[in-house]
């Protein structure tokens, strides 16, 4: 379901005051998300890009357009959304959970493990609503697999095949280079595959990681200065399943993307895939022996609906949630990527 249209649901006298740094294209797309619930109300917008803070400012006409973070920090918000390049997550998060307001972050909420525990603990002090943009939890089609696998209805889910390729890679410099990114296409797509199927089966205990990384076709060492283009990696959980998992960028896929992630249980098994080479339309099926039936299909406008749920629960309260929590165990997994249990060679954050 589509967030409500600004003034379709009942506006709270006092709604939080929600500041937005970053307003590239996914910035924007997110705070008309939020505005368009009606439960929050825009106050303020910092981009370095003139440009970029124009184009959100047509969204939020009554923002004020402010130089830094430093002027967001003082603008008496409720609550701030950062869509800002990686090396910076954590560092901004962490600033503004001090000063007592929430936030709604892009992934990777930290480039490894000890910089997610930072902001969540940070979070937890100050008693703030904490939430990273792991969006493809929303769509219609994960939706309608989480039951049956939830439910026992496929019986034991013993493995899952997760596939993330990109055709192409990504547009800015700061993807490229390791301190500013904390990886290459793990932390940019793995991470959203790990997460959806940790998510889905109850974040159990990873027991042992391996994987293997590429760039440019070539194997990386751990002295490797170089992000990595191509992954695959194997993560065997507590209770016996296993997850194979592969991303790429730039990969000679055939479309513009390869998405899938299919889970297999004793009883039946349920994917998600994207239709058509499309990073935005997904099917869902349900499988048992060889008949299929399909649960959901496009269209799904699925892009802002974590960030409209953000908004909805900052409005009912600002507190702490504790499933704030699962993203450090998130975090976690994709360090044990780069650096795998089984001493394989791979890059190291």
């Amino acid at each position: 379901m589509s967030p409500p249209a600004s003034g379709t649901q009942n506006r709270p006298e006092n709604r939080p005051r929600v500041g937005f740094l970053g307003t590239g294209w996914i910035g924007r797309h997110r705070m008309e998300a939020m505005v368009g619930t009606g439960a929050i109300e825009a106050v303020a917008i910092a981009d370095p890009d003139p440009q970029c803070a124009d184009l959100a400012a047509q969204v939020a006409p009554d923002a004020a357009i402010l130089p830094d973070l430093d002027a967001l920090l003082a603008h008496d918000l409720d609550g701030l959304v950062i869509a800002t390049p990686s090396a910076l997550h954590a560092e901004q998060s962490i600033a503004a959970l001090n000063r007592g307001i929430a936030v709604f972050c892009q992934k990777p909420l930290g480039r490894n493990e000890a910089e997610a525990r930072a902001v969540v603990d940070a979070a937890r002090r100050s008693d703030r609503l904490l939430a990273v943009d792991l969006s493809y939890r929303s769509t219609a089609a994960v939706e309608a697999i989480a039951a049956p696998i939830r439910s026992g209805e496929l019986g034991t889910i013993f493995a899952a095949d997760l596939v993330f390729h990109n055709a192409y890679g990504p547009g800015k410099p700061w993807f490229f280079d390791r301190a500013q990114s904390g990886g290459g296409c793990v932390v940019d797509l793995g991470v959203h595959l790990v997460d959806l199927a940790l998510w889905l089966l109850g974040f159990p205990p990873v027991e042992q990681v391996t994987s293997r990384l590429h760039a440019g076709g070539q194997r990386l060492s751990p002295q490797s200065s170089e992000v990595e283009d191509h992954a695959v990696a194997r993560l065997d959980l507590a209770g016996g399943a296993s997850l194979s998992l592969a991303c790429s960028w730039n990969l000679h896929a055939g479309q513009d993307a390869v998405i899938e992630a299919s889970f297999y249980g004793t009883q039946g098994a349920a994917t998600v895939r994207n239709v058509g080479g499309s990073f935005y339309d997904f099917e869902a099926h349900l499988h048992r022996g060889t008949a299929s039936e399909r649960l959901a299909a496009p269209p799904d406008d699925w892009g802002g609906r974590a960030a409209a749920d953000w908004a909805l629960r900052l409005a009912q309260s600002p507190r702490f949630d504790p499933s704030a929590e699962r993203l450090v165990d998130l975090s976690a997994v994709l360090d044990r990527i780069y650096a795998p249990d089984d001493g394989q060679a791979a890059a190291i954050i």
